[in-house]
């Protein structure tokens, strides 16, 4: 029905006559405009504008509802989309394109995890991550829907649960790589979380022993009782090697060349990704002895409740520093504790890239002041041969 369309008509005329479903009020002058009025919701409608696409064929383009703009409003939303339409435009391709934007949860589970098992060593504590907190705040939106202001939410809400700075980076960085993949493969025009700042906090803290707290904590290590001991002995054997813990979790026996005292670490295993050799010294040979695979299992650590090789020993580690004194002794410090060693006994620092697989120099450059402390402590001897000299001369 075409009337000449004015606030005052939509306020009291949004009727559906009796027996028909719905009607359309079409506006007066050929503007395309139109509201429809469905008979279950007397008094409502919605705004709709009717134009033909490039085919020719008719198309309609929804508004707005007639209960939450007013008319002058959807008006100027008409003439802007004629405009476009002019130009070449095709409002309702571009809503049906938006509408087939998968969701998040679609994109991680069917594009994301595939490629990153066969590009990332770590892709299960990705789907970790994802499951535990990014499924719930981005899962359910499409890959457009997905705004930085919401992405800058829910970083600073992780920090008021009391999650670390650099923890909490993660979820971020995770997210980030994954929309970068989503705009690489033309899923995406642009990556919301590409300039949403990290935390970066300083977290390459590092707890270094003394003597004392060193004999603790071997004393604990070595004990041969049944509870807990090969929890003892991968500790034992990361404090002799150097080796971050998920490398010495993946060893096999066949990595072990005992005549040559080399433990052989492969690429896939490796965090640089690639071959590297470890010496084997004498505390990690006594680790290897006193094990009871050899032979009857592929891994060297086996977890003999399960029969399968240990993934994790975090919890049992937290009962293993409280009992030697050291609760906040971190898993990875027992590799600094390793390249402490080797820096005091006057090792030089690119002696501890080789043997730690430091791909980059500049991360072995955090030892540096361990480095000068046994400089100093070369100094100081010299020191004291001048001062008994001096004391004769006296």
């Amino acid at each position: 029905m075409i009337v000449s369309l004015t606030s005052a008509f939509i306020q009291n005329n949004l009727l559906c006559p009796d027996g028909q479903r719905r009607i359309e009020y079409v506006d007066r002058g050929g503007t395309g405009l139109y509201v429809e009025v469905r008979a279950t919701s007397p008094g409502q409608g919605s705004y709709y504008l009717r134009y033909k696409d490039a085919n020719g064929k008719t198309c309609h383009r929804k508004i707005g509802r007639a209960t939450e703009m007013e008319l002058d409003d959807a008006r100027r939303q008409a003439r802007k989309l004629k405009a476009e339409i002019t130009l070449g435009a095709d409002p309702q391709a571009e809503l049906k394109a938006r509408r087939s934007i998968i969701t998040f949860d679609a994109f991680f589970r069917d594009h994301y995890l595939p490629h990153a098992k066969v590009h990332k060593r770590t892709w299960d504590k990705d789907q970790e991550r994802y499951d535990l907190r990014l499924k719930e705040a981005f899962g359910r939106n499409r890959l457009d829907q997905i705004r930085r202001q919401e992405i800058q939410s829910f970083h600073a809400g992780l920090r008021n649960e009391g999650l670390s700075p650099a923890y909490a980076d993660h979820f971020i960085k995770l997210l980030r790589h994954a929309l970068n993949l989503a705009v690489e493969w033309e899923m995406l025009d642009r990556n919301p979380a590409s300039r949403v700042h990290l935390f970066n906090a300083d977290n390459k803290v590092e707890h270094y022993l003394d003597a004392e707290e060193l004999e603790r904590l071997v004393r604990v290590l070595k004990e041969d009782g049944p509870r807990h001991r090969n929890v003892r002995l991968i500790a034992l054997f990361l404090l002799s090697t150097g080796a971050r813990l998920n490398e010495a979790l993946r060893a096999r026996w066949g990595d072990i060349d005992r005549g040559n005292r080399v433990w052989r670490i492969p690429a896939l295993n490796s965090k640089s990704k690639r071959v590297r050799s470890v010496p084997l010294n004498a505390s990690a040979v006594e680790v290897l002895d006193r094990l009871d695979t050899e032979g009857s299992h592929e891994c060297l650590f086996v977890n003999a409740r399960t029969g399968r090789r240990y993934t994790s020993i975090h919890k049992v580690w937290r009962q293993l520093r409280a009992m030697a004194g050291l609760p906040h002794l971190r898993i990875h410090d027992l590799r600094h504790q390793y390249a402490s060693f080797l820096v005091n006994s006057g090792r030089t620092l690119y002696e501890v890239q080789q043997i730690l697989g430091h791909s980059d120099p500049s991360v072995t450059q955090r030892y540096a002041h361990l480095s000068r402390r046994s400089l100093q402590d070369a100094a100081d001897s010299a020191d004291d041969v001048i001062s008994k000299a001096m004391r004769r001369t006296a």
